[in-house]
C-alpha cells in the first residue's frame, strides 16, 4: 500500500517524529486529570500550537491529540458519546498544520490503550475492543490522518484487536508497545515477543517499535532486541526525555536537549528508522534531534556498553529476554543439580 508514510520512508534514512503531547499541554495550562482530547474543541489554537511546535522543530511526522480517544477512555470524562467529534477535529487541526508546512509532513492518528483488560484476564471482549478501536479509527480517517498510530500498548490481545479494527477502517498503521517493566511491558511482552507478534497479523503494521518506557538507554536496548529478531520492518523508537523526577511540586524529565540529540543518532545507528521522543520531550529537544540526524554520520551499531556510556545506565539488569531475566529459574536449576 502506497501512502504518505511509505513514500517518506523511501526518501529518508531516518524520520524524525514528534515529542510529548501531555508535557507540552501541561505547560500550556492543561490540568492533571483533565482529558487532553477535549481541548480539540475547547482550545483549538493551543492544539494547533502543539502540532506547530513539532513541525517548526523539524519533525517529519507528528501524532494527533487523540491518545485517549476511545469510548472507554472518554467515558471517564463523560465524553464517550463524542468519540467521532473529538477524534475527527483533532485530526483536522493536524491536517491543517501539516498542509501548511511547505514540505511533506505525515499526520499520524494517535490511538492509545483502552485502559481496560481484555479477556480472559479482564472483562473486555475482543469484539468490544475491536468496535472501540474501529470507531476511533474511522473518525481519524475522516479527519484526514495519513496513518493510524497505536501506542503505549502492553497486551498482545489489545494489539491484535487494534490491528483488526484498522483493517476494517482500511487504513495503514504503525504500532508501539511500552517496555517499562525490566524490559517487558506491564503484561510481560518482550521485544522478541512483539517482533514475532507483528508477523502473525493478517494486517501487519508498516512499522513497529517502542515508546515511553523508562529512559533513552532502555529503549535503545529494546530496539536492539527487535533487530536481533531479524525483522525487516522499519523500527520505531520514541523514548522519554530522561528519567522523571519530582521537582518543586511537578514531574520533571532530566534529559537535556543535547542528550536527546545523542539519543537520536544512537537510535538510528541501533536500527530505528522512525525516531522521536515521548514524555518530557519538548521542541527544544526535537531541534537537537533534528540537528543530530542531519549532521552526524551514520555509525556502527552501538554495544550496550557504548549506549550506557553516552546515555546513562539501564534501569534494570536485563532487557527481559533470556536466562539472565529469570534469576529464579537459574536458582531452581542450581538446586536440582
Amino acid at each position: 500500500m502506497t501512502n504518505a508514510l511509505t513514500r517518506l520512508l523511501e526518501t529518508k534514512d531516518a524520520i524524525l517524529a514528534d515529542g510529548a503531547t501531555g508535557t507540552n499541554l501541561f505547560n500550556m495550562g492543561l490540568q492533571s486529570g483533565d482529558a487532553p482530547e477535549l481541548w480539540n474543541t475547547d482550545q483549538p489554537d493551543k492544539i494547533r500550537a502543539l502540532y506547530r511546535g513539532s513541525v517548526d522543530a523539524g519533525s517529519d511526522l507528528f501524532l494527533t491529540n487523540t491518545f485517549g480517544g476511545t469510548a472507554a477512555r472518554l467515558k471517564l470524562h463523560d465524553a464517550h458519546t463524542r468519540v467521532a467529534e473529538l477524534n475527527r477535529i483533532g485530526a483536522e487541526l493536524a491536517r491543517e498544520v501539516a498542509d501548511a508546512a511547505g514540505r511533506p509532513v505525515v499526520v499520524a492518528g494517535s490511538v492509545g490503550p483502552t485502559g481496560e483488560i481484555l479477556e480472559p484476564v479482564g472483562s473486555l471482549t475482543h469484539a468490544e475492543a475491536v468496535e472501540m478501536f474501529h470507531e476511533q479509527a474511522e473518525a481519524l480517517k475522516e479527519g484526514g490522518v495519513d496513518v493510524l498510530w497505536l501506542e503505549t500498548i502492553s497486551a498482545p490481545e489489545e494489539f491484535r484487536a487494534a490491528a483488526e479494527a484498522f483493517a476494517l477502517a482500511d487504513m495503514p498503521w504503525c504500532g508501539t508497545m511500552s517496555f517499562d517493566t525490566a524490559g517487558r511491558t506491564m503484561m510481560g511482552v518482550t521485544s522478541a515477543d512483539l517482533a514475532q507478534l507483528v508477523e502473525t497479523l493478517p494486517n501487519p503494521p508498516i512499522a513497529f517499535g517502542a515508546n515511553c518506557g523508562t529512559g533513552a538507554s532502555d529503549i535503545l536496548r529494546t530496539v536492539l532486541g527487535f533487530v536481533a529478531q531479524g525483522t525487516e520492518r522499519p523500527l520505531i523508537s520514541k523514548g522519554n526525555a530522561g528519567i522523571p523526577k519530582y521537582v518543586d511540586g511537578h514531574i520533571h524529565y532530566d534529559g537535556t536537549p543535547e542528550l536527546m540529540g545523542r539519543y537520536a543518532a544512537m537510535a538510528r545507528d541501533s536500527g530505528a528508522t522512525i525516531i522521536g521522543g515521548c514524555c518530557g520531550t519538548m521542541p527544544a529537544h526535537l531541534r537537537e534531534m533534528r540537528k543530530a540526524l542531519d549532521t552526524e554520520p551514520c555509525g556502527a551499531r552501538p554495544s550496550l556498553e557504548q549506549i550506557t556510556a553516552v546515555l546513562g545506565p539501564f534501569s534494570s539488569a536485563s532487557d527481559g529476554t533470556g536466562d539472565e531475566a529469570m534469576p529464579e529459574r537459574r536458582a531452581r536449576r542450581r538446586r536440582r543439580a
